[in-house]
């Protein structure tokens, strides 16, 4: 699927834009697995491609083409999660310089009065799923990286852990365990309930971001933080089984609304698939589930993974990989409003392709192939010891 990718989008093709950077991520990540998890990918066709994406968008002196820092956009943070691998790995300086810009603008991001970012400047004091996914790995990074954060609460990365937080108490349904998409504490939003703030549906991608955020952040917070880890993997786990109970019993995989999967027009959505796919995969292999969760995850991973295969990857003619039935976009208010209705998801259009579903696609693939090598070497260790 990567391959497929590199060869259907030449560099003139790419933008400074989120879905853009996952794609970026997710092959720079097939980058360090086809080196036997190797951390230097830059040598590999996958890592010489993502660099030449990047060295179109960004110049000589760190320039970000495209790149609107006056937009307070999270959106945007979440191109520049590969630059931290390409500054450490080539020790080029413009990289470098991108990353303080980004991270400059994570130091004046508006923030709700709880201490939340607002998603864009232009929704103010709302906070969605998504948003925590563009920033907060990028965040923590920038602190394993270059130091900083406020050591509040005896962790450096308690800001990264609040924003996490936040979103699991304000937009957790007490009935399923689900979060909804978004937040507005001013509840000044057409969408947003009068009482909670929320929006009134549980929509898979959004849910699929923080969960990939989850677990991309913990892969980065070290383990002897435990301020810092203990109440992302409670989150972590507390996912494990809402989102166990929406899975589609037959495909394996997940609705575009997830709690509604018989209802007219409701369809199964690859891009949340492959993100609970690679969640679900990527909590085993941290070993994050709670012991007696494993066979039940790692079954729901199996059944998934292999939904994806059988009924939304296709080949074509020339032997590349297509990912079909991705939501193109969805979100809420803006111009035209978007009101989160369940008429409204449902109704966004459906693409082939979309790196949004891609791209996790991609990382659920390799997380898979993980978890069966430690699959494998855990049988061979039991046979040698006669178990």
């Amino acid at each position: 699927m990567a391959l497929s990718v590199m060869k259907r989008y030449p560099p003139d093709k790419v933008r400074w834009h989120y879905e853009h950077g996952l794609m970026l991520q997710s092959v720079w990540a097939v980058g360090k697995a086809v080196l036997n998890g190797e951390e230097n990918a830059y040598g590999s066709a996958y890592g010489a491609w993502v660099t030449l994406m990047y060295d179109t968008k960004i110049d000589g002196k760190g320039r970000i083409q495209g790149y609107r820092a006056d937009e307070f956009n999270l959106d945007q943070i979440n191109a520049g999660k590969a630059l931290f691998d390409l500054w450490r790995e080539t020790g080029n300086r413009r990289y470098r310089v991108a990353i303080e810009t980004l991270h400059g603008q994570m130091e004046r991001q508006p923030r709700t009065r709880s201490g939340g970012f607002w998603h864009k400047k232009i929704y103010p004091y709302q906070m969605w799923l998504d948003g925590v996914y563009m920033a907060e790995p990028f965040n923590a990074r920038y602190i394993r990286e270059f130091g900083g954060g406020d050591g509040a609460n005896g962790s450096v990365y308690a800001d990264v852990v609040r924003q996490f937080t936040l979103m699991a108490e304000k937009a957790r349904d007490p009935k399923t365990g689900l979060l909804y998409h978004a937040w507005d504490e001013s509840r000044e939003q057409c969408w947003a309930d009068p009482e909670t703030g929320c929006s009134p549906h549980f929509w898979g991608r959004a849910l699929g971001w923080y969960c990939m955020a989850l677990v991309d952040t913990l892969d980065i917070i070290p383990h002897a933080d435990v301020d810092a880890r203990a109440p992302l993997t409670a989150i972590a786990r507390s996912l494990v089984g809402p989102i166990l109970a929406v899975q589609d019993a037959e495909s394996g995989l997940w609705y575009q609304v997830l709690d509604q999967g018989g209802r007219e027009k409701n369809y199964l959505e690859s891009s949340a698939s492959a993100m609970f796919c690679y969640f679900f995969y990527k909590v085993l292999n941290n070993g994050l589930a709670e012991k007696d969760a494993e066979p039940a995850l790692r079954e729901a991973a199996v059944r998934a993974w292999d939904g994806l295969l059988r009924l939304k990857v296709r080949d074509d003619a020339g032997g590349d990989l297509h990912l079909t039935d991705i939501c193109a976009v969805a979100g809420l208010g803006g111009t035209p409003y978007r009101d989160g209705s369940y008429d409204y998801y449902v109704g966004e259009p459906v693409a082939t392709d979309d790196f949004k579903g891609v791209g996790p696609f991609i990382l659920a693939g390799i997380e898979r192939e993980a978890d069966n090598k430690r699959d494998a070497h855990s049988t061979v260790n039991n046979l040698r010891n006669g178990i």
